[in-house]
């Protein structure tokens, strides 16, 4: 059985070759049930993530530990198990936290390359946390991304993404002009855990793409209702999406999207039954919630490297 850190499955796994794994994971059969959750403590909570293919069968293991951070230790600690159906060996132990935040950002790009202007060259990143570089890597790598626009309710938290996106080349800049960003940027993506609206409809410019990765749960959400009314609205799996998207949960509820008007998946997407953007002025919207599909297939990609 193969160990992989989270250094080696990086270094096993560059963006653009994870989107495409995931491009051709939505495209066959990966069967992914629904996922347990178990609280097996006061402080933790287990989710098991099952999925398997024809010759793979996966199992993610999350573990979140509410007083982990009092400790100086992270909330959520996850680990993947790769078996081999031929004959039903562990082939692979690899590390989850970093499987999930690179596919996580990889699927966003895979819609990406769908939904956004193929000469999107300026992002704005909505949350400066652990998934923001990821994300700018990942779109970066499927769009052409130059400059990079970086905003978080607190400005200073965003000094040390700053520097980071430096060294890769990116003019990156940290923003407090939310409305003037929005204004600017050919790609939004979000990853926070808000529970308000951040982004608003009304700052959007034509042909803008944004990216909805963050808010979890029904009650949380990124955007306000106008920003799913102005946009064409497509998800990771309608599942899911009926389940979790807060932003389109609640954009329902105010009567601003009727969830039947999700144009598409990345099902369809990736099988060429959907259409994804059709001029260079309309306003695309990608809200994922993420699948096991994903997990699969890139830590089948991470195997076949290591």
């Amino acid at each position: 059985m193969k160990i992989i850190s989270a250094s080696e499955l990086a270094q096993a796994a560059p963006y653009r070759d994870i989107v495409e794994a995931l491009r051709q994971g939505f495209r066959d059969d990966i069967e992914t049930p629904v996922r347990h959750q178990h609280q097996t403590s006061d402080v933790a909570i287990l989710l098991l993530m099952p999925a398997w293919s024809k010759d793979f069968t996966g199992l993610k293991t999350v573990v979140f530990k509410s007083d982990n951070p009092a400790q100086g230790l992270p909330t959520i600690t996850a680990s993947y198990l790769l078996i081999d159906n031929r004959t039903g060996a562990t082939v692979a132990m690899m590390d989850g936290t970093e499987l999930t935040r690179r596919r996580t950002a990889a699927a966003s790009a895979l819609a990406a390359d769908y939904l956004a202007r193929k000469d999107a060259s300026t992002m704005l990143m909505v949350g400066t946390g652990a998934l923001a570089a990821h994300f700018v890597r990942a779109h970066a790598a499927m769009r052409p991304i130059r400059t990079v626009l970086l905003y978080n309710r607190s400005a200073h938290k965003a000094e040390g993404l700053k520097a980071e996106l430096a060294k890769d080349g990116f003019k990156v800049g940290i923003v407090t002009d939310l409305e003037k960003a929005m204004g600017e940027a050919d790609i939004i993506s979000c990853a926070t855990t808000s529970s308000e609206p951040i982004l608003r409809g009304k700052w959007l410019k034509p042909g803008t793409h944004v990216d909805l990765a963050g808010a979890f749960k029904p009650q949380m959400r990124e955007t306000d209702g106008e920003v799913i009314a102005r946009a064409r609205v497509y998800v990771d799996t309608r599942e899911g999406a009926e389940a979790e998207a807060g932003d389109l949960l609640q954009a329902a509820q105010e009567g601003k999207f009727r969830m039947e008007n999700i144009q598409g998946d990345l099902f369809g997407l990736c099988r060429g039954k959907t259409a994804g953007r059709r001029n260079s002025d309309e306003i695309t919207l990608f809200k994922s919630c993420g699948t096991a599909i994903e997990d699969l297939a890139a830590a089948t990609l991470v195997y076949s490297r290591s």
